[in-house]
């Protein structure tokens, strides 16, 4: 068993070395955007509700959060002065009114 930990331990940093098109594995892109764990927001809920009054001179009255794709998204119900009544969607990740 020792003769088998000591040959791993040998062969490990020859592996290491090698480059990856004679390891086996294709060799990683350097334009590849970073991989991401976790989606964050950019825009936080209060935030959106702010913009969206702002820009629509509207009153947000129901404000959800949803996942559209992977994406965190703010649905926001708006009511102005002459009562009209309309949704908008907010992307969370870069403020983007749809």
């Amino acid at each position: 068993m020792k003769t088998r930990a000591a040959l791993l331990i040998l062969w490990l940093p020859v592996v290491a070395w090698l480059p990856a098109a004679h390891a086996g594995a294709a060799a990683p892109d350097s334009r590849a955007a970073p991989a991401r764990t976790m989606t964050t927001s950019a825009v936080s809920m209060d935030q959106a509700v702010k913009m969206v009054e702002r820009r629509f001179h509207a009153r947000v009255v129901k404000a959800e959060t949803e996942r559209d794709n992977g994406r965190t998204v703010y649905v926001l119900r708006l009511l102005n002065d002459a009562g009209k009544v309309w949704t908008v969607r907010v992307d969370a990740r870069d403020g983007v009114v749809q």
